[in-house]
Protein backbone atom coordinates (compact mmCIF):
# COMPACT_ATOMS: atom_id res chain seq x y z
CA UNK A 1 0.00 0.00 0.00
CA UNK A 2 1.38 3.41 -0.98
CA UNK A 3 -0.47 6.07 1.05
CA UNK A 4 0.82 9.19 2.76
CA UNK A 5 -0.85 11.79 5.00
CA UNK A 6 1.01 15.03 5.75
CA UNK A 7 0.33 18.33 7.49
CA UNK A 8 2.69 21.21 6.91
CA UNK A 9 3.24 24.70 5.53
CA UNK A 10 4.11 25.79 2.01
CA UNK A 11 7.68 27.04 1.68
CA UNK A 12 6.88 29.05 -1.46
CA UNK A 13 3.90 30.07 -3.54
CA UNK A 14 2.50 27.22 -5.69
CA UNK A 15 3.49 27.13 -9.36
CA UNK A 16 0.73 26.37 -11.86
CA UNK A 17 1.47 25.03 -15.35
CA UNK A 18 -0.58 23.37 -18.07
CA UNK A 19 0.34 20.20 -19.96
CA UNK A 20 0.22 19.97 -23.75
CA UNK A 21 -3.35 18.65 -23.44
CA UNK A 22 -4.26 21.69 -21.26
CA UNK A 23 -4.37 19.76 -17.95
CA UNK A 24 -3.53 22.00 -14.97
CA UNK A 25 -0.73 20.83 -12.67
CA UNK A 26 0.54 22.69 -9.59
CA UNK A 27 3.70 22.06 -7.61
CA UNK A 28 4.82 23.31 -4.23
CA UNK A 29 7.17 22.35 -1.42
CA UNK A 30 5.70 21.39 1.94
CA UNK A 31 7.66 21.77 5.18
CA UNK A 32 6.60 19.03 7.61
CA UNK A 33 7.87 19.19 11.19
CA UNK A 34 9.39 16.07 12.68
CA UNK A 35 7.86 14.72 15.90
CA UNK A 36 11.14 14.79 17.80
CA UNK A 37 13.99 17.27 18.28
CA UNK A 38 17.47 16.67 16.86
CA UNK A 39 20.43 15.77 19.09
CA UNK A 40 21.09 19.50 19.51
CA UNK A 41 17.52 19.92 20.82
CA UNK A 42 16.23 21.84 17.80
CA UNK A 43 13.09 20.96 15.85
CA UNK A 44 13.76 19.87 12.29
CA UNK A 45 11.52 19.65 9.24
CA UNK A 46 11.42 17.66 6.04
CA UNK A 47 10.82 19.50 2.76
CA UNK A 48 8.68 17.47 0.39
CA UNK A 49 7.77 18.16 -3.24
CA UNK A 50 4.01 18.00 -3.83
CA UNK A 51 2.30 17.64 -7.24
CA UNK A 52 -1.44 18.38 -7.64
CA UNK A 53 -3.49 17.87 -10.81
CA UNK A 54 -6.67 19.23 -12.45
CA UNK A 55 -9.16 21.54 -10.67
CA UNK A 56 -7.46 21.02 -7.31
CA UNK A 57 -4.24 22.39 -8.87
CA UNK A 58 -6.05 25.59 -9.84
CA UNK A 59 -7.59 25.87 -6.35
CA UNK A 60 -4.15 25.44 -4.77
CA UNK A 61 -2.78 28.28 -6.92
CA UNK A 62 -5.77 30.55 -6.23
CA UNK A 63 -6.12 30.03 -2.47
CA UNK A 64 -2.70 29.15 -1.08
CA UNK A 65 0.60 30.97 -0.77
CA UNK A 66 3.88 30.72 1.09
CA UNK A 67 3.19 29.89 4.75
CA UNK A 68 -0.30 28.43 4.18
CA UNK A 69 -0.99 25.33 6.26
CA UNK A 70 -2.44 22.30 4.45
CA UNK A 71 -3.13 18.61 4.93
CA UNK A 72 -2.09 16.47 1.96
CA UNK A 73 -3.29 12.96 1.20
CA UNK A 74 -1.65 11.08 -1.63
CA UNK A 75 1.02 8.64 -2.69
CA UNK A 76 4.80 8.65 -3.04
CA UNK A 77 6.15 8.42 -6.56
CA UNK A 78 9.76 8.19 -7.74
CA UNK A 79 10.77 8.95 -11.30
CA UNK A 80 14.12 9.01 -13.07
CA UNK A 81 15.72 10.92 -15.88
CA UNK A 82 19.18 11.37 -17.38
CA UNK A 83 20.71 14.81 -16.83
CA UNK A 84 22.80 16.71 -19.40
CA UNK A 85 25.93 14.84 -18.29
CA UNK A 86 24.23 11.47 -18.76
CA UNK A 87 23.90 10.76 -15.03
CA UNK A 88 20.71 9.10 -13.84
CA UNK A 89 18.75 11.37 -11.48
CA UNK A 90 15.94 10.33 -9.14
CA UNK A 91 13.09 12.54 -8.02
CA UNK A 92 10.72 11.54 -5.23
CA UNK A 93 7.43 13.43 -5.06
CA UNK A 94 4.09 13.23 -3.32
CA UNK A 95 1.25 13.00 -5.85
CA UNK A 96 -1.64 14.59 -3.98
CA UNK A 97 -5.10 13.11 -4.33
CA UNK A 98 -6.53 15.55 -1.79
CA UNK A 99 -5.31 18.87 -0.38
CA UNK A 100 -7.28 20.25 2.57
CA UNK A 101 -6.78 23.96 3.25
CA UNK A 102 -6.20 24.41 6.98
CA UNK A 103 -5.94 28.15 6.57
CA UNK A 104 -6.46 30.49 3.62
CA UNK A 105 -4.83 33.71 2.47
CA UNK A 106 -7.50 35.77 4.27
CA UNK A 107 -7.55 33.72 7.46
CA UNK A 108 -3.75 33.51 7.64
CA UNK A 109 -3.32 37.26 7.11
CA UNK A 110 -5.98 37.90 9.75
CA UNK A 111 -4.31 35.61 12.28
CA UNK A 112 -0.91 37.20 11.68
CA UNK A 113 -2.34 40.67 12.29
CA UNK A 114 -4.28 39.68 15.40
CA UNK A 115 -2.89 36.85 17.51
CA UNK A 116 -6.09 36.70 19.58
CA UNK A 117 -8.34 36.52 16.51
CA UNK A 118 -11.30 34.16 16.74
CA UNK A 119 -11.92 34.36 12.97
CA UNK A 120 -15.46 35.73 13.38
CA UNK A 121 -14.91 37.88 10.31
CA UNK A 122 -14.00 34.91 8.06
CA UNK A 123 -16.81 34.10 5.65
CA UNK A 124 -17.48 31.01 3.54
CA UNK A 125 -16.34 33.09 0.53
CA UNK A 126 -12.79 32.94 1.95
CA UNK A 127 -12.74 29.17 1.30
CA UNK A 128 -12.86 27.26 -2.00
CA UNK A 129 -16.21 25.78 -3.03
CA UNK A 130 -14.92 22.23 -2.58
CA UNK A 131 -14.38 22.70 1.16
CA UNK A 132 -17.27 22.45 3.61
CA UNK A 133 -17.39 25.26 6.15
CA UNK A 134 -19.31 25.75 9.35
CA UNK A 135 -20.28 28.92 11.12
CA UNK A 136 -17.80 30.03 13.75
CA UNK A 137 -20.24 32.57 15.20
CA UNK A 138 -22.07 29.84 17.18
CA UNK A 139 -19.34 28.07 19.13
CA UNK A 140 -20.55 24.52 19.95
CA UNK A 141 -17.95 24.29 22.75
CA UNK A 142 -18.84 27.55 24.50
CA UNK A 143 -20.44 25.71 27.47
CA UNK A 144 -17.31 23.69 28.24
CA UNK A 145 -15.57 26.31 30.40
CA UNK A 146 -12.30 28.13 29.79
CA UNK A 147 -9.95 27.27 26.96
CA UNK A 148 -6.69 25.39 27.43
CA UNK A 149 -3.37 25.78 25.62
CA UNK A 150 -1.82 22.67 24.06
CA UNK A 151 1.71 22.74 22.68
CA UNK A 152 3.89 20.15 20.94
CA UNK A 153 6.79 21.44 23.04
CA UNK A 154 5.31 19.70 26.09
CA UNK A 155 5.44 16.24 24.55
CA UNK A 156 8.00 13.85 26.09
CA UNK A 157 9.73 12.85 22.83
Amino acid sequence: MNRVFLIGRLTRDPELRYTGSNLPVATFTLAVNRNFPSQSGEREADFLNIVVWRKQAENVKNYLNQGSQVAVEGRIQTRTYDDQEGKKRYITEIIADNVQFLDTKGAKDNSLNNADSNFNDVTPNDFPNSVETTSVKNDPFSDFGSSIEISDDELPF
